[in-house]
């Protein structure tokens, strides 16, 4: 029995809508500038940009397909697109990373300055756009991992613009030429440590793992100490999307005729208590003529 199919992530459509078009935007500013200046950095960060600007797009469109209603084919529907774009956003993510990183110790070695004043400035609108874009998404980036993905892009954007303008600035006073890669590690260190527990988590829930935040614990004790129940097996809880969770399990009860209104209670506490959204129990008689195919030790 489903108790709601609510989507929380749509109310972050106009975010989504406002954040692709800044940045589209913001690249093609960037871009431009990089062309008329010769700036091969600004070049390589309107590249940058742009990636994220798809892993928006990839979030978006996961969150919009979540909403489709099921099909005969897709008895789920399409919810669980939001994991598989949770996934390649991490991808993305640890790819620009590698690219940032890259960069990074090659100036570590070869030294270069900023290149003036239009690229620290370039920078410092990227720093607003960026950060303004991932503020719209922080406040569903805990409960959505989807989300997240999209406010952990946009959060590596800012860093990083952050660190372009902090280190011409420092260049400009001190001439510490040292200081913008140095930066750039630190930024890409501290990106990393969240885009590994999004890629982690992403592939768990990939495989059907129990989602992060669900007791199962909790639930296995509950469901046991439901009344005239003796057993329970084939226990399953797995994610329908990022933000819902499925269970199944077999009950093995002495009571001849287990009220429906029971199930529903059960069902009603599975949501309110643990946040299952999608919760099927099966009831089995304590007889032997009724043991269960699945009742077995390697099912459980």
């Amino acid at each position: 029995m489903a108790h709601r199919h609510d989507h929380p992530a749509s109310r972050y459509d106009r975010a989504f809508a406002i954040g692709v078009s800044l940045n589209t935007l913001f690249v093609l500013v960037e871009a431009g500038f990089g062309t008329v200046t010769g700036s091969l950095a600004l070049l390589a960060d309107a590249g940058h940009n742009f990636s994220d600007v798809i892993g928006l797009l990839l979030s978006w469109g996961a969150s919009l397909l979540a909403r489709r209603v099921a099909t005969e084919r897709r008895t789920y529907g399409f919810r669980k697109a939001t994991i598989i774009a949770s996934f390649f956003s991490a991808i993305l993510l640890l790819v620009a990373l590698g690219g940032i990183t890259t960069e990074a110790v090659g100036r570590l070695f070869h030294p270069a300055p900023v290149e003036g004043s239009v690229v620290i400035l370039v920078a410092a609108i990227g720093v607003v756009i960026n950060a303004v874009t991932a503020i719209l998404f922080f406040s569903g980036q805990k409960s959505d991992l989807n989300i997240r993905g999209a406010y952990l892009h946009m959060a590596a954007d800012a860093g990083v613009s952050l660190g372009v303008v902090a280190a011409g600035v420092v260049i400009a006073l001190k001439g510490w030429l040292w200081v913008d890669p140095a930066i750039s590690l630190f930024i890409v260190v501290v990106i990393f440590i969240g885009t590994w527990r999004l890629l982690r988590h992403s592939l768990n829930l990939t495989l059907d793992a129990v989602p992060e935040g669900v007791d199962i614990a909790g639930i296995r004790s509950y469901l046991a100490g439901v009344d005239h129940v003796v057993q329970i097996h084939d226990l399953h809880i797995w994610a329908l999307s990022t933000t819902e969770a499925a269970l199944t399990v077999h009950l093995v009860t002495t009571d001849e005729t287990f009220p429906t209104d029971k199930l529903r209670e059960l069902q009603q506490h599975l949501h309110d208590r643990f946040g299952i959204a999608h919760s099927t129990v099966q009831v089995e008689k304590q007889t032997s003529e009724n043991t269960c195919l699945l009742d077995k030790p390697t099912c459980d």
